[in-house]
């Protein structure tokens, strides 16, 4: 009995869709400002012109009429937390253009715990056609010539379930001396009425830390009351957090929190603000939104204060500058810059050519990274570290100024600031590109306050962001800055004397131990065979160092040239070392499984609590949170306990998913650590300094916020 009635029911639908086809097909015939519709599952798409006749030089409206079945709704410019906009492509004759679709006025449309923008029921896309002026009329009304349009339009139209559909739709008009208005006047009427209203009102944005902020110069008379803000720009705020509205100092200040993934500011965007009274009367008006930053320096009044963010990302990027000091990291490097200093009686030289060093390094990196990301490159702060070549340069070079430090060879003066020269000039370049190695080999480290003062540079126009990055290298050579200045800090340090010797051959050591480090790194992106080549590189560039420490002592030419071919013979194991791919290998170790985006959603859509770490194995301070707090049996119990899962991203190599995940935090580097609760909880930012009880209250904490949740 079902089998028959599913056969009764498609016959029906069959002749249902046949009707509709001849239906169409006659009204095309009656009227030529009309295409034959197309049925798709859950939604009937149809093309209507409001002109019957169309004349050279004129301009006449199309509309791509959707009407989806009951329930069933398309989508906005923005289509909110999931969903896709509605497209057309359109096929013209030569020397026609076509605007853009006339939205009508958007609804919030709640789907579970996410809220998209769209339309229900009927909905009429508008579209203002041109025709050029030299368009010929028809002189014969029995030829096939005419004004032909097609419509290439894609949608996807949703319920619980989703369906993406397209079509491709024509029109023929016969061409006239003078327009002709269709028999849709009424359809056309309805579309424009549906649309917001256009409002003049300066309409400024500011983008905080965490949310937006717009303000409206709206007439005073604008309640604040039963309104609701539609921002255009896709992966802006959250859409389903909720809208606060207030007045204040005349404006309607809007304020929503930023979106998961947003970064990227725009320049300006495309905004509705609806009124939806009790009484049902709804309105709705039409706002072009531009970023007050870009007003403001085009030389124009801006409506909205100036961000307090800027002064707060720079006190953050001063205070992680200072505490980058204190990353191991560093460490060696800086071990040179005290060397210097306590051989130099000229410290306030050297503290300034070492902060010049740094200052010009760090906005270097920093110009180079943005004019890269401009440019589509999906890449973060420490990214030098992600390529090979440069790793394994900066073993070598840790690995020779070890050397040089022992006494096995003089390095000419003082090569990056021992305290002599590195020219026969000033000996001041010493401390300068001891600043700029600082930078180089420090910018992989994040230290605390980094990361929001990094995310929040990346987000904003490049005179900001350099901004926010010199006051991180000048937090880097702050300490040193005030040792050079401030007299009673150098008496501080130890006087010259033979014990110097011993103490620069010590500080060797600390350089050898950067370079096994950077070796390591090396091996990770490489692979074992990558790292032994590297090693046998090193071998060679030992024997050349040694051979042109004989020949500095013995005055030997063919020792020199000796040490040359050696030296030169070093570099080819390590170009080749870093043309090698590491095979492979899962992020997850031990108690950690790999990140991926759609493991993440797949966990979070099942309510299961996740720890995701982003790491790398360049970053020393990552590398120290998982001996020291995630990798120790505390931490290990207290995942099993509440049921938590761990998943680790590798950022060793370059990796697009990673750096959109970071930027969705706002971050433009690792480590991020992010803690999802239980059953759809937001998302908590743990520190960057881990320790095991911090990570264990932490996944307590969450456990017991998910419980009493529950009812």
């Amino acid at each position: 009995m079902r089998h028959q009635r599913r056969i009764i029911a498609h016959c029906l639908t069959a002749f249902l869709v046949l009707c509709a086809a001849l239906l169409a097909v006659v009204a095309s015939a009656d009227d030529p400002a009309r295409s034959g519709s197309v049925s798709a599952p859950h939604i009937r798409a149809e093309l209507f012109s409001d002109v019957s006749a169309v004349a050279p030089g004129d301009t006449l409206t199309v509309a791509l009429r959707l009407q989806p079945d009951e329930g069933w709704h398309t989508y906005w410019l923005n289509p909110g937390d999931s969903g896709l906009e509605t497209r057309i492509r359109w096929t013209l004759p030569e020397g026609a253009s076509a605007g853009s679709i006339q939205w009508p006025t958007p609804e919030r449309i709640p789907v579970e715990h996410l809220v998209n923008y769209g339309f229900k029921g009927d909905t009429l896309l508008l579209v203002d056609i041109t025709v050029p002026v030299d368009l010929d009329a028809d002189t014969d009304t029995d030829t096939d010539t005419g004004f032909t349009l097609t419509a290439d339009a894609s949608w996807l139209v949703c319920e619980a379930e989703c369906i993406p559909g397209d079509a491709s739709l024509s029109l023929t008009l016969p061409v006239a001396d003078i327009s002709t208005l269709s028999q849709h006047t009424a359809l056309f009427r309805q579309g424009r009425d549906s649309q917001p209203l256009a409002a003049d009102w300066p309409t400024r944005f500011v983008i905080h830390d965490t949310y937006l902020e717009v303000r409206i110069q709206a007439p005073e008379d604008m309640p604040s009351t039963d309104l609701h803000f539609f921002a255009g720009a896709a992966e802006l705020v959250e859409h389903a957090e909720p809208q606060t509205v207030a007045r204040e100092d005349g404006a309607l200040v809007i304020r929503q929190p930023l979106n998961l993934y947003f970064n990227q500011t725009p320049e300006h965007f495309a905004a509705v603000l609806r009124h939806d009274p009790t009484d049902g009367s709804a309105s709705a008006w039409l706002l072009a939104a531009r970023n007050n930053d870009q007003v403001a320096e085009a030389g124009q009044v801006a409506s909205a204060p100036a961000p307090t963010g800027l002064w707060l990302a720079l006190l953050l990027a001063l205070g992680g500058g200072v505490l980058l000091n204190l990353m191991p990291c560093v460490f060696p490097v800086l071990s040179l810059k005290a060397l210097s200093l306590t051989r130099s009686s000229a410290q306030r030289s050297h503290a300034l050519a070492y902060t010049a060093g740094v200052l010009l390094c760090f906005i270097a990196i920093a110009g180079l990274l943005l004019a890269l990301r401009a440019g589509g490159a999906a890449l973060g702060w420490g990214f030098q570290l992600q390529s090979p070549p440069v790793v394994g340069a900066l073993a070598y070079l840790m690995f020779a100024l070890g050397l040089g430090l022992t006494g096995m060879v003089q390095l000419g003066a003082g090569w990056m600031g021992v305290g002599q020269r590195l020219t026969h000039g000033s000996g001041l370049s010493g401390s300068f590109f001891t600043g700029v190695l600082a930078v180089v080999v420090a910018s992989p480290c994040t230290a605390p306050f980094m990361g929001t003062a990094l995310g929040y540079a990346v987000t904003q126009p490049a005179p900001v962001a350099l901004s926010v990055f010199a006051a991180l290298g000048f937090g880097l050579a702050l300490p040193f800055l005030l040792i050079g200045f401030i007299p009673a800090l150098a008496r501080a340090l130890p006087k010259p004397g033979a014990w110097m010797d011993t103490f620069k051959q010590a500080m060797a050591f600390p350089l050898f131990l950067t370079s096994v480090w950077l070796l390591w790194v090396l091996g990770r992106q490489t692979g074992a065979d990558g790292m032994a080549m590297a090693l046998a590189g090193l071998v060679a560039l030992a024997l050349a160092m040694w051979l042109w420490g004989l020949a500095q002592q013995q005055g030997s030419r063919n020792k020199r040239i000796a040490a040359v071919a050696l030296l030169l013979l070093a570099v080819w194991p390590l170009w080749s070392a870093t043309r090698l791919v590491a095979p492979t290998a899962e992020a997850g170790s031990g108690h950690a499984q790999p990140w991926s985006a759609e493991t993440l959603a797949a966990l979070r859509a099942d309510g299961q609590p996740v720890l995701v770490n982003m790491t790398a194995d360049w970053c020393i301070t990552c590398l120290a949170n998982e001996r020291v707090a995630l990798d120790t049996d505390t931490v290990r119990n207290a995942l099993t306990a509440h049921g938590v899962t761990y998943l680790k991203g590798d950022w060793t190599r370059q990796d697009p998913a990673i750096t959109d995940y970071l930027a969705g935090y706002g971050r433009n580097g690792v480590p991020l650590y992010v803690l999802y609760p239980q059953d759809g909880g937001a998302p908590r930012i743990l520190p960057q300094v881990l320790t095991p009880g911090l990570v264990s209250d932490a996944l307590a904490a969450a456990a017991g916020q998910a419980a009493s949740e529950q009812p």
